[in-house]
């Protein structure tokens, strides 16, 4: 009967996503479906619409659990009854299954019978963007949290249902976005030589930045330089364009090798448009940082797949997605798990995607066995 309504509720998120840094409604709907508990004290408007649910024991460990609210600007092309009611936006990251399985711990903790030690579930904003994750951290109140351990978790599409994903250092790659605006001079498309057409540069800096690709994880140099969009000109067919831009994501397998790729980018860039005489604009934005793996925060989820007889699967690369747990576990022993949701699931991002309702129970379980490890106490299946 739980488990229904925690399906429903998933359902729910998904047919109202709503974007990064715009999640208010979505807390609401959290703060709804929670209702009224006098052992939980309920903190709103963390870092913009991020909602912490602070269930406490008596004086002890403090354990916190992590998820996202956010969806993204993706048309849903499902046609099931609970797909998205927002044109162009819709939840392909599963953002709404990992809202439920948080939800579903509060279930839980009402039947523990701890002696000691506090658990807070964060439903933290802007994932997506990168930002929501720094602007909790800043927030005032979080500080007050103080936590000893920190986790969380993504679904993996592609890897068997259930199975628990832990990765021995770094669970993902540090990544950073960037806009590269080149500006020439516009001529009568009769005469481009009056002009300065950045047509030619743009082909040579995406070949140059094809070139660094190295897309082996356990290569020192890996690197992943992926083109998300670009444009030139106008349609305009008797003008030869005098501007256009290029966007990248960039990812790597840690801060410093970003820094060393970055200063690389950065080069060809200035041999390029020197070499055409133009200007060159370029902005970074969208930083995720590398979530690095407590070693000991690692041991705990691999026993909690253990006590509760769930796959498990030790990786020793991190996933090349971005996520901005990453400014946790810079400062908090802290540590990110994947979840497998299905061989034939659809690929994160893809306009197919769900999340599967099957992996609710599986979250909770997996979340109440590293809670029970911590507080001391044998975790309840």
């Amino acid at each position: 009967m739980r488990l229904e309504k925690l399906k429903t509720f998933r359902r729910e998120l998904h047919q109202h996503p709503e974007l990064s840094g715009k999640e208010e409604e979505t807390a609401k709907r959290i703060r709804d479906f929670i209702g009224e508990d006098p052992n939980t004290t309920i903190i709103s408007g963390l870092g913009s619409h991020g909602l912490a649910l602070v269930y406490e024991f008596s004086p002890g460990p403090v354990v916190m659990l992590r998820c996202e609210l956010d969806a993204l600007p993706i048309e849903e092309v499902n046609t099931f009854e609970h797909r998205s009611n927002r044109p162009g936006i819709s939840h392909k990251c599963g953002h709404d299954g990992h809202m439920a399985i948080m939800a579903g711990m509060i279930f839980w903790l009402q039947e523990q019978t701890f002696k000691k030690g506090k658990v807070i579930l964060l439903f933290q904003p802007a994932e997506e963007t990168g930002k929501g994750a720094a602007a909790v951290i800043k927030d005032p109140r979080f500080k007050s949290f103080r936590p000893d351990f920190i986790f969380a978790f993504h679904n993996i599409p592609g890897e068997p249902l259930h199975r628990i994903l832990v990765a021995e250092t770094n669970f993902s790659t540090t990544v950073q976005s960037v806009a590269i605006k080149l500006t020439g001079s516009k001529s009568h498309a009769s005469e481009p030589e009056k002009g300065n057409n950045p047509a030619v540069a743009m082909a040579e800096i995406v070949l140059a930045f094809e070139a660094l690709n190295q897309h082996l994880l356990s290569a020192l140099n890996f690197a992943v330089i992926t083109p998300v969009y670009s444009t030139m000109g106008s349609k305009d067919y008797g003008i030869s364009a005098g501007s256009g831009e290029l966007h990248y994501t960039v990812r790597t397998g840690s801060d410093e090798n970003v820094d060393r790729l970055k200063a690389k980018l950065h080069t060809i860039l200035q041999q390029i448009t020197k070499k055409y005489a133009l200007q060159c604009d370029s902005r970074w934005f969208d930083y995720f940082p590398a979530t690095f793996n407590n070693k000991n925060c690692n041991t705990i989820i691999q026993r909690a797949a253990e006590l509760n007889d769930l796959p498990l699967r030790i990786q020793p690369h991190a996933f090349r997605f971005g996520e901005d747990f990453g400014w946790f576990s810079r400062k908090y022993r802290a540590a990110m798990f994947g979840i497998g949701a299905g061989e034939n699931c659809p690929a994160l991002h893809k306009e197919d995607y769900d999340f599967p309702d099957e992996l609710i129970p599986t979250g909770i379980k997996i979340f109440g066995g590293i809670i029970s490890q911590i507080l001391k106490e044998t975790p309840e299946n």
